[in-house]
């Protein structure tokens, strides 16, 4: 459909005015909002996702497509709820304590939304005890994402997954990613998932609750 490819692009390409106009275009012309944002958007951040993967992370780029879908979000979310796109679950996560960075972790933050997750965001340098809290003040949360860019931080994310292990939830699924994360390092602290990418974070979140 040509419109939807319309919109990948626009979001792709991070013009969020585009993304606007074509988004309530496919609206108005009946095409049902499931089918744009999955059809479309979300293919889109895939896309800009494999992009920065492949290219030394071009940072402008995926903030501009990130933009881009974020607009057309809030354009698309009213309708969303409308038509009754299934729940899929609570999210909690964070930026560990230490540091600051939140690009990556907004980035996450909004695929889950726009696959149907609950968001409960607790932004940067987020404590252990933080984490802890937010999970026991959150009975419904089944997963908990933990994001690190800076090395210094890595200690404290070992210890947020003990403890969370030890006093969490026995179903709570932890998955942890960021620049400075691998996946040997997520085996070896005991996390259920390690992420290069945004898409992919919710793509695994999603088997988690299925």
């Amino acid at each position: 459909m040509p419109i939807l490819e319309e919109i990948q692009a626009a979001i792709e390409n991070g013009r969020p005015k585009d993304a606007e106009r074509l988004i309530s275009r496919a609206v108005e012309e009946g095409i049902r909002p499931s089918v744009i944002l999955e059809e479309a958007m979300i293919t889109a951040m895939r896309n800009a996702g494999e992009y920065y993967r492949n290219n030394d992370g071009d940072i402008p780029r995926i903030l501009a497509a990130a933009r881009s879908m974020r607009k057309g979000l809030n354009i698309l979310e009213p309708y969303l709820e409308k038509d009754k796109v299934c729940f899929l679950g609570t999210v909690l996560l964070g930026t560990i304590e230490g540091d600051l960075h939140d690009v990556g972790k907004n980035l996450v933050a909004m695929m889950f939304r726009s696959a149907g997750f609950h968001v409960i965001d607790l932004g940067v340098d987020v404590s252990e005890k933080q984490f802890l809290k937010a999970v026991q003040d959150n009975p419904q949360v089944q997963i908990v994402c933990i994001s690190s860019l800076l090395t210094t931080s890595m200690p404290e994310m070992r210890r947020v997954v003990k403890s969370l292990r030890e006093s969490g939830p026995p179903n709570l699924k932890i998955m942890v990613g960021g620049g400075s994360v691998t996946q040997e390092f997520a085996d070896e602290i005991g996390a259920d998932a390690y992420t290069e990418t945004a898409v992919d974070a919710a793509e695994v979140a999603k088997k988690f609750t299925n």
